[in-house]
Parts: structure tokens; C-alpha cells; sequence
């Protein structure tokens, strides 16, 4: 291989590991705008009285652990958010891997609550075993 090619091998390696030590939870928030910025919006705030907000949810503190199962699984029935009744379903994103929602799990945790716990995928699976 030519010093060149080594360069440029150098620099792909270098410019990746840069990139993704400036956003790491890129993948978790390309994934909640694809599958949860519709209704729960862009920052977080949810669409008032439709679809509540996640950014600043007390529900969300509450059942943060309950979460893998609500992606999954959708979610049906009343809740209530920050003292705001919303009784829309959510709908299940049933293609989704542990991994994936473990991503946008630690995207809302560190985008939104604050948090810099890491939830790992098998943190999502055991919780998913859990769903009833």
C-alpha cells in the first residue's frame, strides 16, 4: 500500500471516530425523528393536546423503564402527562430491535432528561421480556 493510500485509510479512521465522538447519539436521533417526531414532535414537545410532550414528561420519569415496551408494544388508554389528560394510542413500532430502541432511549436521556445513563440493548431485552 502506498504512503497515500495509508494517509487516506488514516484520515477515514480519524474523521469517523471525530464524528462520532461529536454527536454519539446520532443513530437515536435519526431513529426518534423517523419513528416519533410525527407526533411527539422535533424538541420534544409533543402536540398539545394530541400527543404528549417527552421533553420534560413527569409520565416519562415514571415509566422510563417501561419505555422498550411502549415503543414495541404501542400504548392504548388515558394517561396523563405533567397533569394533562391525552388519550390518543400510540402505535406500536414493531420492527424495531433492542438495539435501536436502546438508541433512542439514550437519545431521549440525554437530550431530554438530563441523564447520562446508558441503557444497553440487553437492558431493552429483559424489559421487553416483561411486557405483557
Amino acid at each position: 500500500m502506498t504512503k497515500c493510500a495509508w494517509a487516506c485509510v488514516l484520515f477515514v479512521i480519524i474523521f469517523g471516530y471525530i464524528a462520532c465522538q461529536e454527536n454519539p447519539y446520532r443513530q437515536g436521533k435519526n431513529l426518534y425523528t423517523a419513528y416519533c417526531a410525527t407526533c411527539h414532535m422535533e424538541e420534544g414537545q409533543g402536540l398539545k393536546g394530541l400527543f404528549p410532550p417527552i421533553a420534560g414528561a413527569d409520565y416519562l420519569e415514571e415509566h422510563f423503564e417501561e419505555l422498550p415496551c411502549i415503543i414495541r408494544y404501542g400504548l392504548e388508554g388515558e394517561i396523563v402527562v405533567n397533569g394533562r389528560s391525552y388519550n390518543q394510542p400510540m402505535l406500536a413500532i414493531k420492527n424495531i430491535n433492542e438495539i435501536e430502541i436502546a438508541n433512542i432511549m439514550n437519545f431521549i436521556n440525554r437530550e431530554w432528561r438530563n441523564v447520562d445513563d446508558f441503557v444497553s440493548p440487553e437492558q431493552v431485552r429483559q424489559q421487553l421480556s416483561k411486557c405483557q
